[in-house]
């Protein structure tokens, strides 16, 4: 019975949510708005030194994000004389591949960017519930049927969480000098070897 009554209590850690599991105390009514400006202006093209790893593959170039309208961003990664590796369209809730190289051109790891990228440009997720994590606001968030956990000083986001029972399993580092551009972002995969690192240039 004693061990019976172990595995459940195991059990039962293995089933708690993200804020339970890292004793996030939620915030009765949210004092902060959560909005992503990283992306958000229309005269700004985003350019980034980009590096990516995949497995045993190595990509590096330029990665570009612009924003064309208010619901339409399209994102490039070129190598650095020029030739495309992939370019998407994000336009409201619609996706569309305009090129991908032939060598990574795989249904789930087009999948697992457009969920990345998503990320990045969405300005204002399905907001679910607030947090308060040492010096966080920590916005719970819903980005295609995942929870993301946004991690924000003064309105500026830190970090970005992805989770999945309980666990991490992709997290957004930004590093930035300006509020309104991150000078440095990292995205690092938890259950496959994939990490995508933008240095603004």
């Amino acid at each position: 019975m004693r061990y019976l009554l172990i595995s459940f209590c195991f059990f039962l850690m293995g089933c708690a949510s993200y804020p339970d599991k890292n004793n996030f105390v939620k915030n009765k009514v949210s004092d902060s708005d959560l909005k992503n400006i990283y992306f958000s202006d229309k005269n700004q093209d985003y350019v980034y030194k980009a590096n990516i790893d995949l497995y045993n593959k190595h990509f590096g170039g330029v990665f570009i994000v612009k924003k064309i309208t208010d619901n339409n961003h399209r994102v490039v990664f070129t190598t650095e004389m020029g030739n495309k590796i992939f370019d998407f369209s994000f336009i409201n809730e619609d996706f569309k591949v305009n090129y991908i190289l032939q060598d990574i051109n795989k249904k789930i790891l087009i999948h697992i960017l457009k969920k990345d990228f998503k990320v990045l440009i969405e300005e204002s997720p399905l907001f679910l519930n607030s947090y308060t994590f040492n010096n966080y606001i920590v916005f719970e968030t819903e980005i295609y049927n995942k929870k993301h956990y946004y991690y924000t000083i003064n309105n500026q986001i830190h970090k970005i969480i992805r989770s999945g029972k309980g666990k991490e399993k992709v997290v957004f580092t930004f590093k930035s000098t300006d509020n309104f551009i991150a000078d440095l972002i990292e995205i690092n995969h938890k259950n496959l070897k994939l990490t995508i690192n933008l240095k603004s240039i």
